[in-house]
């Protein structure tokens, strides 16, 4: 530590963002009090039991260029609790076949040049568009304003995509990662994703899955580093307002508890609000007159949809598919702790037409599509399925989200913003809230210590947490 405990920041959120910027300052020798209205860290990505099994409130994935996400796992110790590919290798499911996206070993662009010309699914005619059309994104400039008016639809169709093409290749990359249908969203952000995942570097795009229940990866993990670093965690706290004091800090006033137990407010040297986009408006309306624009950032819902079997339908760790309601479908049977059957996760992205639905609507919808994709499955009993639904489960990625993301500075001194809702230059992923958490964090020290300009030059970049090497409220089961 660097001595300057006497300075005193509040950290508003326990999600990724929170953590990432807790740590942070934690290393710097800040002190930290860090508040979580829930009863847990870890933000969207967290666990509930059920029937004896330990359930995801949803599928969390990350790739080998996710290199801040990856840093902060190191940090918490438990970059060994993931699984990460040694090679992007995607089966693609149809109801009447499959497909295998593997890349080669080859440098970039070329590494994925093999799996296009094998890809089935295509025509010859449209694997030979795609591939000029992948080329010509290598040259967007993501951070150009004027991309942030452009629907990747009529990017694409521009470019020779034919509808077949856009529905089988191109979704699987951007619905996923960007949460809105693939040809509402913002070329802006598609670019980013493709060029950084697809285009600059041969591995980049290798797929990593937790191997734990995320409640432990990340809450636990998070909660039990912090206590070690003498950061003050309260979980159950929910700040209610952010108040600028006489002396220069801020006042964070507390709501009372569930239990109608009061807790002391807060004075503190800084805030940084780790919170979703709606919940930050509220929190700084008084000090930020920018902030009502935050709150502009409309939300778009996941849904995820949870199937037990009595047996094995499939040996696939997680598959694509197409000409189905099925987007992603995820193995979680060694994660959730079933000693037998199979558990399966649907994760359906950009769900506006599914989130409303009720559970039997989707059962009636989604079992026969599963025994269309696994044929073992017609033999199999369903032991238990339910539903888990973020209805904010991120911000809508469409045409002109980007001129509402703001940086991570406020106009109000020492009052920072962090958020994978904020202007990262990501997408709102695991990846953004942790690189928008070191950034707050950063620019909260040289604010609060501006004579330390050494100190502040040695800290980590937004890809390096800590000192280390290197989405929502949370679903709820029906």
């Amino acid at each position: 530590m660097t001595g300057s405990d006497s300075r005193h920041v509040v950290v508003v959120g326990g999600g990724l963002a929170g953590i990432a910027a807790a740590i942070e300052l934690r290393d710097a020798g800040i002190a930290v009090t860090v508040l979580e209205a829930r009863p847990w860290l870890g933000g969207a990505t967290c666990s509930f039991s059920r029937n004896g099994l330990t359930i995801d409130n949803g599928q969390h994935v990350f790739l080998r260029c996710c290199t801040g996400y990856r840093a902060l796992l190191d940090r918490l110790g438990m970059a060994g609790s993931v699984t990460l590919q040694d090679r992007f290798d995607v089966t693609v499911l149809t109801p009447r076949g499959r497909a295998r996206l593997r890349r080669n070993g080859l440098p970039a662009p070329l590494h994925m040049a093999g799996a296009l010309a094998r890809y089935s699914l295509l025509s010859p005619g449209d694997r030979l568009r795609v591939a000029r059309a992948a080329l010509a994104m290598r040259f967007i400039r993501p951070t150009d304003p004027r991309l942030d008016g452009l629907r990747l639809g009529d990017w694409l169709g521009a470019r020779g995509q034919r509808e077949q093409a856009r529905r089988r290749l191109w979704d699987l990359f951007t619905v996923s990662t960007l949460n809105v249908a693939g040809d509402e969203a913002s070329v802006a952000l598609a670019a980013k994703v493709i060029k950084t995942a697809l285009l600059q570097g041969s591995d980049a795009a290798d797929i990593g899955v937790p191997a734990i229940p995320l409640g432990r990866l990340h809450g636990q993990a998070a909660e039990g580093l912090l206590s070690r670093l003498g950061a003050d965690v309260r979980l159950g706290a929910k700040a209610a307002a952010v108040e600028p004091a006489a002396d220069g800090g801020f006042r964070v006033r507390l709501a009372a508890r569930a239990d109608g137990s009061e807790d002391t407010d807060l004075r503190a040297d800084g805030v940084i609000l780790a919170v979703p986009a709606w919940n930050a408006a509220r929190l700084a309306a008084d000090t930020v007159p920018a902030a009502a624009d935050w709150a502009r950032l409309e939300p778009s819902p996941i849904v995820n949809v949870h199937v037990i079997y009595d047996r094995r339908v499939t040996e696939l760790p997680f598959a694509a598919a197409v000409d189905s309601p099925v987007q992603w479908v995820f193995d979680k049977t060694q994660q959730a702790g079933a000693a037998a059957g199979q558990y399966l996760v649907v994760s359906l992205s950009a769900a506006d037409d599914y989130i409303d639905l009720p559970s039997a609507t989707l059962r009636a919808q989604f079992l026969p599509a599963l025994c269309q994709l696994f044929p073992a499955a017609l033999k199999a009993e369903v032991m238990d399925f339910f539903v888990t639904r973020e209805r904010r489960a991120t911000f809508r990625q469409a045409p002109g989200c980007g001129r509402l993301r703001p940086p991570a500075a406020t106009s109000a001194t020492r009052l920072m913003l962090a958020g994978a809702w904020t202007d990262t230059g990501w997408p709102d992923t695991m990846e953004g809230a942790v690189r928008s958490g070191v950034t707050a964090a950063h620019l909260m020290q040289r604010e609060l210590a501006p004579a330390a300009g050494s100190q502040v030059g040695r800290a980590a970049g937004p890809g390096r947490p800590g000192r280390s090497r290197p989405r929502a409220a949370a679903g709820t089961p029906s």
